[in-house]
């Protein structure tokens, strides 16, 4: 979900930054999110988006969600919680599994570096130092990535700040919605498994990686006002302004936002066609930038022939 154009040009520009952030939140990186923190007294009520797409015997609600958070925002509640408490199934982009080394031995295998060439060296001498610095204030061992491909840093270093700034795993969205299903005992299903999400990233041409690496070194001075930002417009369901903050990049990287948002965005409004096939309500729940702006999955579904339509009160 980022504030600026992405792919660097003459080398000024930012690589989608912020909506990388969002995504790779999503997973246990590294260990400086906390797996057992509890949240604290709530100061801020959130008012989300939410959205459903309907036929005859079909509810899907469509809840765009934060994957991680601190501990004094309440979402969980009114029309989100209604709407939940009616559904007979939740459907995440993915299942995380309990186990987070899963998690890390799948990145490991997948961004192996199989060319022998160190991170370090497909860097200029001045990203490699912007890099190695950035690498060395969140506790990163910049020494051990260098096995890796580039895309494997970026997602490291788009999650260890957020944990310093006080974000939370354990408080996402996704992770609530889960503990909640499973205590009333509902189906949890996933639109992509683990490998999916991370094959999009391992898939990038190197030039790619390494641009998305540099784009997000040099975004960690914006992290928190952006991010912050961003979350602010979610937590008072605010779409529009969350997708005007996406555009500038997104239409700067179109074969980037092809494959991490608009051709996933495509297969998930496809899913939801096929869906309505079946009787029932389903919540589905998948990250915010997602459900906004140009090429969203509201927009996939108009050119199926089917309307999300905005909720503003849902019923019991």
């Amino acid at each position: 979900m980022p504030s600026r154009p992405a792919l660097p040009i003459e080398g000024g520009m930012k690589l989608l930054p912020t909506l990388l952030r969002a995504i790779g939140a999503a997973w246990l990186l590294i260990g400086g999110v906390p797996a057992h923190a509890k949240p604290a007294v709530t100061t801020t009520t959130a008012t989300p988006a939410l959205w459903a797409v309907q036929d005859a015997d079909t509810t899907i609600y469509l809840f765009g969600t934060v994957h991680v958070m601190k501990p004094d925002i309440d979402w969980f509640h009114g029309d989100i919680k209604r709407a939940f408490d009616r559904s007979n199934e939740l459907v995440l982009e993915i299942i995380e599994p309990d186990d987070p080394g899963a998690i890390g031995a799948a990145m490991a295998g997948m961004a192996l570096a199989k060319d022998g060439v160190k991170l370090s060296d497909r860097l200029t001498p001045n990203a490699r130092a912007r890099y190695q610095a950035a690498m060395d204030a969140n506790s990163l061992p910049w020494r051990t990535f260098d096995m890796f491909n580039p895309w494997m840093s970026g997602m490291a270093l788009s999650v260890a700040p957020l944990a310093k700034l006080g974000y939370k795993n354990d408080l996402g969205a996704e992770k609530i919605l889960r503990i909640a299903a499973q205590a009333a005992s509902k189906k949890v299903d996933a639109l992509e498994t683990v490998e999916q999400q991370l094959g999009f990233f391992a898939s990038l041409p190197m030039a790619q990686q390494v641009q998305f690496l540099n784009a997000t070194v040099d975004g960690l001075p914006d992290m928190e006002s952006e991010f912050g930002d961003l979350l602010r417009y979610w937590q008072a369901g605010q779409p529009d302004r969350l997708a005007k903050s996406m555009n500038e990049s997104l239409e700067a990287t179109p074969e980037l936002a092809q494959v991490l948002l608009t051709g996933r965005n495509a297969n998930w409004a496809k899913w939801i066609k096929a869906r309505l096939d079946q009787p029932g309500t389903v919540f589905v729940a998948v990250g915010a930038g997602h459900l906004a702006g140009k090429g969203s999955v509201q927009d996939q579904l108009k050119s199926l022939g089917l309307r999300a339509r905005r909720l503003k009160d849902v019923k019991p």
